[in-house]
Order: C-alpha cells, then structure tokens, then sequence
C-alpha cells in the first residue's frame, strides 16, 4: 500500500515538525488558557456548496448545463507560547467533489487560476500532501501555517509559514502583493500563507516598520531562485489624522513603490493606494480609491463603501480574446500567480453590509467593468446559527454582452465564449 506509507510517512513528519517546535517551548498545560504562558487549540470545519449555471453557447457547455462542487476543509488551529516565544500551526484537510476541478484539467491554469488543486510548487517548503487526485475527487492534506516567533518590547520576529496583508483597499488591493483575496470571493476568513521571515519595529509614536522576505522555487527548475522571490519593506505612519503607508519591494525581479492614505473626511473614510512596478515590459501603475460610510436605517446599522480600481496590467480597450490575454505577459504571470483577477483596466465596486439583526447580516456587492461595460453582483447573507455554526449564503449573478468579461470572453471556437450563469453559493461552518 504506497499511497498509505506515504502519507503515513508525511503525517508523521508534519507532527513531528509541530511537536519538535513546542517541545522547545516548555509550556504547562495547567496554564494553557487564559494565561499568558500555555498552549491552545481550536479550528473549523467547513462544508461549501456550489451550483453554476452554465450559458448554450459556453465554452463550459460541455461539462453540463449546471456545474455543481462539492468542498469541505477542516483546519486545527494548534498554538504555543512560553514567555516572548510562541509557536503557531495550521493544519488543513481539504477534500474536493467538483466539476469544476475535473475540467481544469483540461484548461490552461494560466487563464482559470483558481480551479486547480492547491499545491506548493512555488513554496519554499513542500507542507503539501496530495492524498487522491482523480477525476472529480481530490484530497489533499498541508499545513497552511507553520511559525515560529518572538515578540519584543519593540521588536516582532516571524519565521514559517504565515500571511500578510497590506494596503488600503477593501475590495480591489493593488498593494496587497502576497496572496491577495479575489474580490469577488464570499469566504474570506483566511489567506493561503506563505514561507517567509516577518519583522516589525514598533515606533514611540505609533508608526512601525515591516519587512518581509519570502522565498519561492521556480517552478520549472523546483530550485530556489531569487527572481521569483521577495523581499519588502513597508512603513505605516501618521502625520495628523491622516494615516499613510510607504512601499518598497523587489517582487518576482521586478521593482515596485507604493504610497496609501486613509483619512476621515465629511463623516467617512477616505483611502486610496497608489503602486508604481518597474517591469521588463515597462513602467506600470495601478490605482485603488474609496470612501466608506456607517449609519442607521430604519433602525438597523449598516457600513458601506465605494471604491475605484484602476488595473495597469490589464487590456486598455475592452476587447478581450485568449489571444490578447497571451500576448499580455504581464498581466498573464500575475493572473497565474493569483495575484490579479481582473483582465481591464477601469473598474466600480461598492458594498453594503446591513445588520437584520444581531446575528443576520445582508450584503449586496457589485463589481462594474466599466470600459466593457459589464459587471458581477452578489447578495450574501451571513447568519450566526447557533453559538459555534455560521451559515452563509450568497446568490452571484454576471452581467454583460458576450464577449464583455463578465459576460463571458470570447473563446477559441467561433460563437463560444468563456461565460457562466448565475450561481448560488452556501457554506455551513462549525467552530470548535
């Protein structure tokens, strides 16, 4: 039995790496909770359903008329901490029912970055244990977050497995270089992590230094390469009210600036990003700006905000093709990496988040291409069933010509283009 041995021999090394790490912190179980020395555990399971009517003249046609996947993840959250050291670990189980991953199989996953099955081809570290990979169905056991740290009086350290964000965007986020979230996404609770070393200064007056270098494999050699790696240094700092933060990176070999402000401004919150990248096409600037509100209406609390996106990378004339998409490197290694999601330049977003009650929540989305034009809307609905369940829900509908993004691109065979439907999305979690 070799898929057994196999992933008996990468289970036991997994535990082996957490328990080493904790064994050097001599923690008490006795003072596990609540203390500030100890040890503690929790996680989630997660079922996701998801249903995608498919147009006749889709490219996607001819996996069905309805798409339907199947997801559950159940993630432990293990954590140690012994005076200024602490460990943390993330281990996920992760299965798959899914038409969608049986037909990225037979998609280039530079156009559909998403649908694969997730692996760590480009990490530094193989945490990645592929269990079963057939057809619909896949398995695949990893540790999403595996760090070690120490926290100082002014002075954070980080090395492992772990996540960051940066900037100033709550929907579209330009300056968010690692991993970011596809805006469109309903569960956003937690980022994919990457192998890094974190560092942060703390300042008297509140402002802090980060730096960050995360190391990568080129995944055609799997060796280690420094143009596929990191490294970054952001500072966060305050000049009256108004909050900025100053980017400098070498990111995939190629330089990038940033500059963001958050301010309040008339009773709302203004920011906006603004990151310049010095690529072997050229110069290439990306933009991100909004203002968010809160009130009450008809007695109930609810936050919105507006933003605008400009995307450098993407096509400048609303004419989208695979062949046009091709002869965009730029846009297309940044598509594959999961650092981009959309393929224009100029887009809307808004949302609203109205509180029904204490434990429902309603929040419609809106995503405008606004060349195109076209666009994507979403009504999500989150709801804390009991003390330890949330469900949520969303309806995701797409608008647009053929041909527009939303509406589906055009594809390689004359009158077929890359389009889905609306969808219906639902999610039951238990927390533990």
């Amino acid at each position: 039995m070799p898929e057994l041995t196999s992933l008996k021999g990468r289970l036991l090394h997994l535990f082996a790496i957490t328990f080493a790490c904790m064994h050097i912190l001599p923690v008490q179980a006795s003072d596990s909770f609540g203390g500030t020395n100890g040890w503690s555990y929790g996680g989630h399971i997660k079922y996701q359903f998801i249903s995608t009517w498919i147009p006749d003249n889709s490219f996607f046609r001819r996996y069905g008329d309805v798409v339907t996947d199947n997801y559950l993840e159940t993630r432990l959250t293990l954590s140690a901490r012994r005076d200024r050291w602490d460990i943390t670990t993330d281990i996920q189980l992760l299965a798959a029912h899914s038409d969608t991953l049986a037909a990225s199989r037979n998609l280039p996953i530079d156009f559909f970055p998403g649908t694969g099955l997730i692996n760590d081809d480009r990490r530094w570290f193989n945490l990645t244990h592929e269990i079963s990979n057939r057809n619909k169905d896949a398995t695949v056991l990893r540790l999403d977050r595996i760090s070690v740290g120490f926290t100082g009086d002014k002075t954070v350290v980080r090395f492992g497995r772990q996540a960051i964000s940066w900037g100033n965007g709550l929907l579209f986020t330009p300056m968010d270089i690692f991993n970011p979230f596809d805006p469109t996404a309903v569960d956003k609770e937690y980022k994919t992590g990457d192998d890094m070393l974190y560092g942060q200064y703390l300042f008297d007056n509140g402002s802090d230094m980060q730096i960050v270098g995360v190391v990568r494999r080129d995944t055609d050699s799997g060796e280690v390469h420094q143009d596929v790696s990191s490294l970054a240094l952001k500072y966060h700092g305050f000049w009256g009210r108004t909050e900025y933060d100053l980017l400098m990176a070498m990111h995939y070999d190629d330089a990038v600036l940033g500059m963001g402000v958050s301010t309040d401004v008339l009773g709302g919150i203004w920011r906006a990003d603004l990151v310049w990248t010095d690529t072997d096409s050229g110069s290439i600037i990306s933009a991100v700006g909004g203002v968010s509100y809160s009130g009450i209406a008809a007695g109930h609390n609810w936050t919105g905000f507006l933003e605008y996106y400009y995307n450098g990378f993407g096509l400048p004339d609303g004419f989208y093709t695979p062949s046009g998409i091709a002869s965009n490197p730029e846009l297309v290694s940044r598509l594959s990496r999961g650092e981009l999601y959309n393929i224009g330049r100029h887009y809307l977003g808004a949302s609203v988040v109205w509180e029904l009650t204490p434990l429902l929540n309603l929040r419609p989305n809106i995503f405008v291409n606004v060349i195109d034009p076209s666009a994507y809307t979403q009504v999500v609905v989150s709801y804390d069933w009991k003390q330890n369940f949330q469900l949520l829900g969303a309806v995701n509908i797409p608008i647009g010509k053929d041909g527009t993004e939303y509406g589906g691109i055009r594809a390689l065979q004359t009158g077929q283009y890359l389009s889905t439907g609306a969808s219906v999305f639902v999610e039951l979690a238990w927390y533990f």
